[in-house]
């Protein structure tokens, strides 16, 4: 059985298992302790039996105006865990507070243009690929920005794609 909670402090010193996949990007402690104080409604893990940590999601809120939006830093699953839907039940987990809560227009995030699996799933969740980000990943590999319109956006424009790649130093950042 699994159980969705918030992180807590103390899953600081578990989730180290989670983060091997070569495409998951690992922060510094700081970088997670910052999302923990800040955006709380916005992190969750997945446990299950044993307390083993399964995977987990980490997200905020930002932005102004018809730009206000929940965004997903991070969500992973560990290999042994995966295709049981855990992924979708963290993504959507964080949708509905941004949508519920928060009152956002809509919820984005970047993957790798090379993730076909991310990708893919995204896809099947309703997100669309927003813009391409030049260089985003270490300044070699290109990044998606994908996004979801929840009910706020009703006329869906947060959606609509950009016709031209942007560059990392064209991205807002609050």
């Amino acid at each position: 059985m699994t159980t969705i909670r918030r992180f807590c402090c103390n899953d600081l010193l578990r989730y180290a298992s989670v983060n091997l996949d070569h495409l998951t990007e690992t922060f510094n402690m700081s970088f997670y302790m910052t999302y923990l104080a800040r955006w709380p409604d916005y992190f969750h893990v997945a446990e299950g039996p044993g307390n083993q940590i399964m995977g987990y999601i980490m997200g905020k809120v930002e932005g102004q105006g018809e730009s206000w939006h929940g965004h997903v830093t991070a969500v992973t699953v560990a290999p042994e865990y995966r295709r049981q839907q855990l992924a979708k039940k963290l993504m959507n987990l964080l949708e509905d507070i941004s949508d519920n809560i928060d009152k956002a227009y809509f919820v984005d995030l970047f993957v790798r243009a090379s993730n076909a699996p991310a990708i893919k799933m995204y896809d099947k969740l309703g997100y669309v690929i927003y813009r391409r980000v030049l260089r985003y990943y270490s300044g070699e590999e290109d990044g998606l920005d994908m996004r979801k319109a929840l009910s706020r956006d009703v006329e869906k424009k947060s959606i609509i794609p950009l016709k031209r790649p942007v560059t990392p130093d064209e991205l807002e950042y609050d």
